[in-house]
């Protein structure tokens, strides 16, 4: 089942747009991007089957990336990473 989802994104991915302009067309467009993002969400599902339930597990925890670093309080206006302007 979570192939037939990774192909199913792949395809709407693929698909081209119909010849449709405006209001239509932007539409078009938002709904083939949610489609995308949720059935490449349940693709990267891990799925398990126990009793003939389906249990699929998101995680939906943003990303970890690199802390940022605070900014530079000690600088005088003009010098790089200071809150002023130069």
């Amino acid at each position: 089942m979570l192939e037939r989802f990774k192909d199913r994104a792949r395809a709407v991915r693929s698909r081209g747009i119909p010849p449709i302009e405006g209001p239509e067309r932007r539409r078009f467009v938002q709904q083939a991007q949610i489609d995308f993002q949720d059935f490449a969400m349940i693709a990267d599902a891990e799925g398990s089957l126990d009793d003939g339930i389906l249990t699929l597990r998101i995680d939906l925890r943003p990303p970890a990336g690199p802390e940022e670093e605070p900014p530079d309080r000690g600088a005088t206006p003009g010098q790089p990473g200071a809150s002023g302007r130069t």
